[in-house]
């Protein structure tokens, strides 16, 4: 028996089985992000007056990498467009247009998750630094004359693991502070990239950029990694109906068209995320 209504709209809803369901699956995906972004809100306000999400008493720069947010929010933004100029060319039986418009839906996928993985490579390059003096700042580690990099985990640092490998000092280079708004610059940016070395006695705390670090920094990557991850799959399906899921245009145009749209669907939740995300996190 066949199954009704699978491409053809129902006459009392004007829907079609898949429509139906992916509004019922993007309405528990609102609910999982929904929790997110709540979380993020009763921990922001439950955060000490001036602390949040201020690291090393203050705005260090680079702490979150705003042009290059920006840049992702337009990628994305532009693969909305793109993915909806697909469905467009099918609806106009248009396939080579679709399959160009899909390509380049894609390439804006992967390029997201490649500045966002640059992203990542800042924060886990990147220390908090806190003396037992009260003296405290961000910027880059070294040990033994190595950097610590970020697709080796093992080698991103801590205090409790310097104590272990009894390193006895360590070299840092700060990063320049922003100065509050009418204030001139901070006199510690003229020693910025400057490296000093520091006895590990005299380190009250010292780790990356990492979830363990801040609470801000296990809200940036939980989220994100989720938000990436949502993309990851969606590019995936959107490449799949590109090239070898396409054959079905040949046997059913109409219901690939509205696979497309579906999909589509999908893709501009992903993408609203991310907008309501950007400055959230990033901006305020």
């Amino acid at each position: 028996m066949e199954i009704p209504y699978t491409y053809k709209p129902r006459p009392d809803t004007g829907l079609y089985n898949a429509k139906v369901g992916i509004w019922l699956f993007l309405a528990s995906e609102i609910m999982l992000f929904g929790a997110l972004f709540s979380s993020y809100i009763l921990l922001r306000v439950q955060a000490p007056m001036g602390e949040w999400p201020k690291v090393a008493g203050a705005w260090p720069q680079g702490l979150l990498n705003i042009p290059i947010g920006t840049f992702n929010t337009a990628v994305l933004i532009t693969s909305s467009v793109t993915v909806v100029l697909a469905w467009a060319a099918l609806k106009m039986n248009n396939f080579k247009a679709f399959r160009r418009y899909m390509v380049v839906t894609l390439v804006c996928a992967f390029g997201f998750l490649g500045i966002k993985s640059y992203e990542y490579n800042e924060k886990f390059t990147h220390y908090e630094l806190r003396l037992k003096s009260g003296e405290a700042m961000t910027g880059h580690l070294e040990v033994n004359g190595k950097h610590p990099g970020f697709w080796d985990f093992g080698s991103i640092y801590n205090l409790a693991r310097l104590e272990k490998e009894k390193v006895t000092e360590i070299k840092f280079t700060a990063d320049p502070v922003k100065p509050k708004s009418g204030e001139k610059h901070a006199d510690s940016a003229s020693h910025a990239h400057e490296a000093k070395t520091y006895a590990l006695g005299d380190i009250a705390k010292l780790d990356a950029f990492v979830l363990r670090n801040h609470t801000f920094f296990a809200i940036y990557f939980v989220i994100t990694a989720l938000h990436g991850l949502h993309v990851l799959g969606g590019a995936l399906v959107l490449g799949y109906f590109a090239f070898p899921g396409s054959s079905m245009w040949k046997s059913n145009p109409e219901q690939f068209t509205n696979r497309i749209e579906v999909a589509g669907l999908f893709w501009h939740f992903v993408d609203l995320v991310w907008i309501f995300l950007f400055p959230v996190v990033y901006l305020l």
